[in-house]
């Protein structure tokens, strides 16, 4: 699955993850001593309690390679960054529930923080490449395609009238339209990224990651996101799997470790640079697509319809024909695959399904 010769220049590199010790940036850190890099994970750990860093995410808070620190703090940023070879920016508010009734705060750590490590990159004599990671947000829910070409539109609506609605397939040309507070951050770091590094000819890429999910993901309360862990942790638990609007929006549900390696290449890859990818699978799932996956691992869980809630996005799916070219490279894990993977780990890891799941339901 990984090719190592892929990766030969990261061996003795030293590389920033900022967010390093979250769900993503732990596994890129772990990643990165198999190919015999020295990450340095710099992390708020304010995203979780301790125990989800130290205990589920595996995070040695202990190894001075480990900084607890923010990327709004200057000084820090930048000498982490002289010391780096390579950089990839991973930290944010990345919950877009969070940015949604924080927009203040979403600005200030995903723009203010963005433009700190930006100028430190800027600033640095070391650092070959950067990657900002960014995500499917920024597309919004598409465009549909007869806005572009009105000669498609009774066409769409034929197929959609058999088949039901069409999930929108993402290009990296797509206009960028996001519906939320934090895709809006999220094309501001991308523009960002590019004016910044470029002025001063420092090579970056663009990720844009569609749906994280896998083992060890633990669900934040008052969230929408992350439906594997949510659907796996209520069923454990006994609860009803909530169909918001039916289950029909569809996500591209890509794997952590598929994430990791995809992000590994862009750091890497010589035809990544500068270049803007999305980070995807390249399949459609429903949301009841992935309770019945569920399902089949808890036979008893039962379904209940609920309203979709207010911009929760009706979705799509990447186009990772651009990914495929220029990272040689195609995800390995299948939905199917990852979410069997992630209700063996909650059945070895229980603690993982909060008890105020169980809690709020009650009330």
């Amino acid at each position: 699955m990984h090719n190592r010769s892929a990766f030969a220049e990261l061996n003795g590199a030293t590389v920033l993850v900022t967010g390093g010790a979250g769900l993503i940036g732990s596994r890129i850190t772990s990643r990165l001593k198999q190919l015999g890099a020295r990450p340095i994970a710099l992390c708020t750990m304010s995203a979780y309690p301790e125990r989800v860093y130290s205990g589920l995410f595996g995070v040695d808070t202990t190894d001075p390679d480990t900084v607890t620190g923010d990327i709004r703090d200057t000084a820090l940023v930048r000498r982490l960054a002289a010391e780096s070879d390579y950089v990839i920016h991973a930290a944010a508010l990345a919950d877009v529930a969070a940015c949604t009734r924080e927009p203040s705060a979403a600005i200030d750590v995903n723009i203010a923080g963005t433009q700190t490590v930006l100028d430190a990159v800027a600033a640095s004599n070391r650092v070959r490449r950067m990657v900002f990671v960014s995500s499917a947000s920024v597309y919004g829910d598409g465009e549909p395609p007869e806005t572009r070409n009105p000669e498609l539109a009774d066409f769409r609506e034929l197929l959609e009238s058999v088949h039901g609605r069409l999930p929108r397939r993402f290009d990296e040309s797509a206009p960028l339209r996001p519906v939320s507070v934090y895709g809006t951050t999220k094309v501001w770091g991308e523009q960002q990224t590019s004016v910044v590094l470029g002025q001063v000819g420092i090579s970056y890429a663009i990720v844009r990651y569609f749906s994280v999910y896998g083992e060890p993901q633990t669900i934040k309360p008052n969230s929408h996101s992350w439906v594997v862990a949510w659907f796996a942790a209520r069923a454990a638990l006994g609860l009803p799997l909530h169909l918001n609007g039916g289950g029909q929006q569809v996500r591209d549900l890509t794997h952590v470790d598929d994430i990791a390696e995809g992000t590994l290449r862009a750091l890497t890859s010589p035809r990544a640079h500068n270049e803007t990818i999305n980070i995807g699978s390249g399949t459609a799932t429903s949301i009841r697509d992935v309770a019945e996956l569920v399902r089949g691992h808890f036979p008893n869980a039962e379904f209940l319809a609920t309203p979709l809630p207010a911009g929760d996005p009706l979705g799509g799916y990447a186009s990772i024909r651009r990914m495929e070219a220029v990272l040689s490279w195609t995800p390995a894990v299948t939905v199917a695959e990852g979410v069997e993977r992630y209700v063996q780990w909650l059945r070895r890891t229980p603690q993982a399904a909060p008890s105020w799941l169980t809690e709020t339901a009650l009330l």
